[in-house]
């Protein structure tokens, strides 16, 4: 016994035989390391992908989505892994889901959460105007959100009298193109819809004065759209400035100053209007007509945040600070009316319009 104890200590003195031993326990350490790393990354787990190819603000339902198993290290953290946390929910504005992928979450959101992006656009102070187009003033389906545009002006028919044409506002911001059942036109990529309105956002005055000339449409006024770094055939007619062509609506149109109690008759009554509490926190309670929910979509964005949809006639948020407000009523047809201000709104008002355009 005491020779076998001898042999031990001799084998562990031995420098060369330490190192060994050394060199073997790390191996063997960072073998079994490896090896469980291996089996993590490459074990399967169970997660969700598309069926079918589904098209923004579209409803997920069972029929579109299957689990299958993938290797962990192809997941990341915002992949959903469960079939019911997707049924029910709807694809983002911007996102087609394509046959076979898996559900993002930012792809995927709950349907109050489902935005009108032309309204979350529209600046401070802005109106929004629905302006009407077609097949052939889009230039073929040409114009799209994001483009920038020019809104020419025609005047007289070419027989009757001289024809003069004008550039009347220039550097708009095109929010939305809409076909008349108020669906975006190029949101969907299975379906080809034909444009009917434009949506884009303008200050007051030249919201005002781009609807006095859309009226004048029975004396020969014909208003259209032009890509900005486009530009306009003007054979055979009269070009004319910008400021003659605001003289020439103002000396056909009729403007009419309304008394305190006459203003409160003219506005649109389905635009929103609100009242303020004042102070810290200030309480702005939104009101809304009644049909929301059923008549009319009813919508409103805090801040410039995401927007929210109610079925209430009133809906209260709280300010600590200066802020921004955006509430629209949304008719069947895919009309808005719309009430874009600045909170806290001029100490002498209590409630404010916006416009329809």
């Amino acid at each position: 016994m005491n020779n076998l104890l001898e042999s031990v200590k001799r084998f562990f003195k031995n420098k060369n035989t330490v190192t060994i031993v050394g060199v073997i326990v790390i191996l063997v350490l960072l073998y079994i390391g490896y090896s469980s790393q291996i089996k993590q990354a490459v074990n399967p787990v169970s997660v969700v992908v598309a069926t079918e190819t589904i098209q923004p603000r579209t409803e997920i339902t069972s029929d579109m989505v299957q689990t299958i198993d993938m290797p962990n290290i192809s997941i990341s953290d915002n992949v959903y892994t469960s079939k019911n946390a997707v049924i029910g929910k709807y694809s983002n504005v911007n996102s087609v889901i394509p046959k076979g992928s898996m559900f993002y979450k930012e792809m995927v959101i709950e349907k109050k959460e489902l935005p009108d992006a032309a309204f979350t656009k529209v600046k401070t102070g802005e109106v929004v105007y629905n302006f009407p187009v077609n097949m052939e003033s889009t230039y073929g389906n040409s114009i799209f959100p994001g483009t920038i545009i020019d809104i020419y002006m025609k005047v007289g028919n070419g027989s009757d009298e001289k024809v003069v044409i004008g550039k009347l506002l220039e550097n708009i911001e095109v929010l939305a193109v809409k076909d008349s059942s108020g669906r975006a036109v190029f949101e969907n990529t299975e379906e080809s819809r034909t444009p009917a309105m434009m949506i884009f956002g303008l200050p007051a005055d030249l919201n005002n004065l781009l609807k006095a000339a859309s009226y004048l449409d029975t004396i020969g006024v014909e208003l259209y759209p032009v890509p900005h770094s486009g530009t306009v055939d003007s054979t055979g007619a009269t070009r004319v400035s910008t400021e003659e062509l605001k003289d020439y609506i103002e000396a056909h149109s009729i403007s009419v100053k309304a008394t305190e109690s006459e203003k409160t008759v003219a506005v649109d009554k389905l635009v929103p209007t609100i009242t303020e509490s004042g102070g810290s926190p200030n309480s702005v309670t939104i009101n809304f007509p009644n049909g929301c929910g059923s008549k009319y979509t009813c919508t409103y964005a805090k801040d410039g945040g995401k927007t929210a949809t109610t079925k209430k006639t009133s809906v209260v948020l709280k300010y600590t600070d200066i802020g921004t407000l955006i509430a629209t009523v949304t008719e069947k047809d895919g009309t808005p009316h719309t009430l874009t201000t600045s909170i806290p709104q001029n100490e002498d008002t209590d409630s404010t319009t916006g416009n329809v355009g």
